[in-house]
């Protein structure tokens, strides 16, 4: 593979370099991404060959590094002797090569390669009207596939190297894996023996119909296709901890109890129910407040970034009741959200949108006309506050993300909720509270209705 030489760019800066590499999957940009990722706008500009291209929307990515026979102290240092490495994810201009951007881990788009070669008989093959040589297209395509993830090997910083089926551990690597931006700029700084120290993603042009893009934004890796790799070639490189596994700031607190249920109001950032990593979980402590409480607890769930008021059960009796109020909507929720714009106060709507999970890229979901379920979300702007709409919100179904895409999407409201790491700009915590519940006793049939305000609204976001 013939490799660009011109890939390397000087950074001139007086920031302070990071004391840790970026936690890909979750973060905030560096001002040093933030500054590089400008340079790479720049030089988009002067390619009015690749406008359309990029008007439709491409991720692009930069890494920041320096050499790695520097022994100088890093830590809040003004370093003015850095460079910065540009990719594109996929293709760019129809080539995997490009002036300025780092190559790929592989070049399949090689001229004269094999691929191409047997990519193009397989083709043959498949419009024969024989049975066998169609059935030797599919054999052999089968095989170019495996020899085609063969191709692909990638370092880390230890100078380890691993291929995809060996990070996939068996299970099949979806489409288009390793030619995404953060493997592409972790596998050249490695080869060219550059020291990374800090890397970020953004989006340019219109926003995809399905998925959440916004031009200039930055967005984390990749979940399906770069998660298996990045756990690899991260290998030797201090990273920042997942900020997702952050302690929680603030307790679980008890609103209501007697002896059938319980109502809470969970604190961002806690699981409703136990998850992979054993993060502390509203089912797991209450289990521990009332060791009594017999059959299951959780009857509805909140976001783990979502923070706000849920019923428990303290019976399976309880518990049966509840649910079947959920599922006759006899149950009314609250939501209060911070908006990222102002919005005009009064405003108020309903917004019914098709949802789906995002399979290449969760726990993201995306709007699909074709395979999402159906979501309706009542709104209304009650105010707004330094430059930023406060909305509530009626759910009438309870899709997973249902209010962050039905807030972040452009047939939605089109501007995220404040701190939503996912569909937005990452902050302190997502501005998203269930407010108000409004439910019957499942032994005396009492309507209750429990409110608890938003600890955000009059805290620094």
């Amino acid at each position: 593979m013939q490799e660009p030489t011109n890939v390397t760019h000087t950074l001139v800066s007086v920031e302070s370099i990071p004391s840790q590499f970026t936690f890909p999957h979750c973060y905030t940009p560096h001002p040093l991404v933030v500054q590089a990722a400008e340079d790479v706008k720049e030089e988009l500009k002067l390619h009015p060959e690749w406008a359309e291209e990029i008007e439709r929307g491409k991720m692009f990515g930069v890494l920041v590094c320096e050499n790695n026979d520097k022994e100088e102290e890093r830590q809040d240092k003004p370093h003015n002797d850095l460079c910065f490495l540009a990719a594109f994810s996929g293709t760019l201009g129809g080539k995997t090569i490009q002036p300025y951007f780092v190559e790929p881990v592989y070049d399949l788009m090689a001229p004269n390669s094999y691929f191409k070669k047997e990519e193009a008989e397989i083709s043959l093959l498949a419009k024969s009207e024989d049975k066998e040589k169609t059935e030797e297209g599919k054999r052999r395509s089968i095989a170019l596939q495996r020899w085609l993830f063969s191709q692909y090997n990638f370092l880390n910083a230890n100078k380890e190297q691993a291929g995809i089926e060996e990070l996939f551990e068996g299970v099949a690597p979806p489409s288009g894996t390793g030619d995404c931006c953060a493997p592409k700029l972790l596998q050249t700084a490695y080869r060219r023996g550059l020291k990374p120290l800090c890397m970020g993603e953004f989006w340019m042009g219109q926003s995809p119909k399905k998925e959440i893009r916004v031009e200039g934004r930055f967005y984390p890796a990749c979940s399906a296709k770069c998660k298996p790799l990045l756990r690899h070639m991260l290998k030797g490189l201090d990273v920042e901890p997942n900020p997702l596994l952050k302690t929680i700031n603030e307790p679980l607190t008890i609103i209501y109890q007697d002896a059938d249920i319980v109502v809470v109001n969970k604190p961002s950032g806690m699981l409703a129910v136990p998850g992979k990593d054993a993060l502390p979980n509203v089912q797991e402590e209450i289990r521990e407040r009332f060791p009594e409480a017999t059959g299951p607890l959780i009857v509805h769930r909140l976001d783990m970034d979502t923070s706000g008021l849920m019923v428990l059960a303290l019976h399976e009796e309880a518990y049966h009741n509840l649910q079947e109020q959920f599922v006759k909507h006899q149950v009314t929720k609250r939501y209060t959200a911070l908006l990222e714009k102002p919005l005009c106060e009064g405003q108020r709507g309903r917004i019914d949108l098709p949802i789906c999970p995002d399979i290449t890229d969760r726990p993201r979901q995306m709007v699909n006309y074709e395979y999402g379920k159906r979501s309706i979300t009542e709104y209304e702007i009650v105010g707004n506050q330094d430059g930023h709409a406060i909305v509530y919100l009626w759910p009438h179904t309870g899709r997973t993300h249902q209010l962050r895409v039905h807030m972040a999407h452009p047939e939605g409201l089109g501007t995220p909720i404040v701190g939503d790491r996912l569909y937005g700009i990452a902050g302190k915590r997502l501005c998203l509270h269930a407010e108000e519940l409004t439910i019957y006793h499942p032994r005396t049939n009492e309507e209750l209705t429990f409110t608890v305000p938003s600890s955000f609204m009059t805290k620094e976001k």
